[in-house]
């Protein structure tokens, strides 16, 4: 279950749809209807509406839950088979631990440490235009306040700024 678990296509479940598919994973996402397409062409195998469906009705049939807004912890849980594991970006709840180590599912935090070795594979997966920033817009340097507004909107992708 990739993508928006909590209702959000985050940056880092973009990359980590692209990175899974890279690596001959299914992939099911959940999105909004307006960002159906978008999580299909990222490669999602399965695309869940999350205002028609609860991705939670998977019960137990889920390997890896990338959760990258936090608070749905009993749903991401929900959804993963034993011996699975529930990648969290934000801190999870002693009970969610607890309950997750009953169930014989991982927790697991993701943080950025520095890995000469996953820098080099990842390289390797752009260059083979397997793995791409998805870039929403680009604003010159002096437009930065557009930029800022421009996030408001919560745009799919990254927005740069160019000096």
């Amino acid at each position: 279950m990739i993508g928006e678990a909590q209702h959000r296509a985050t940056a880092s479940s973009v990359r980590f749809a692209k990175l899974a598919k890279a690596r001959g994973a299914y992939v099911v996402g959940t999105a909004s209807p307006g960002k159906l397409d978008f999580v299909r062409s990222l490669g999602a195998d399965e695309v869940i509406d999350y205002t028609k469906a609860d991705f939670a009705g998977r019960t137990g049939d889920i390997d890896l839950v990338l959760e990258t807004v936090g608070g749905e912890h009993a749903h991401s849980l929900k959804v993963l088979k034993a011996g699975g594991v529930l990648v969290a970006l934000l801190n999870v709840p002693d009970s969610a631990k607890a309950e997750a180590k009953a169930r014989d599912i991982r927790v697991e935090r993701m943080s950025v440490v520095p890995d000469r070795a996953g820098l080099v594979e990842l390289g390797k997966l752009v260059d083979a235009k397997k793995l791409a920033v998805h870039v929403a817009k680009t604003f010159p340097l002096e437009e930065a306040d557009a930029a800022h507004a421009f996030l408001a909107t919560k745009p799919i992708g990254k927005v740069v700024l160019t000096v």
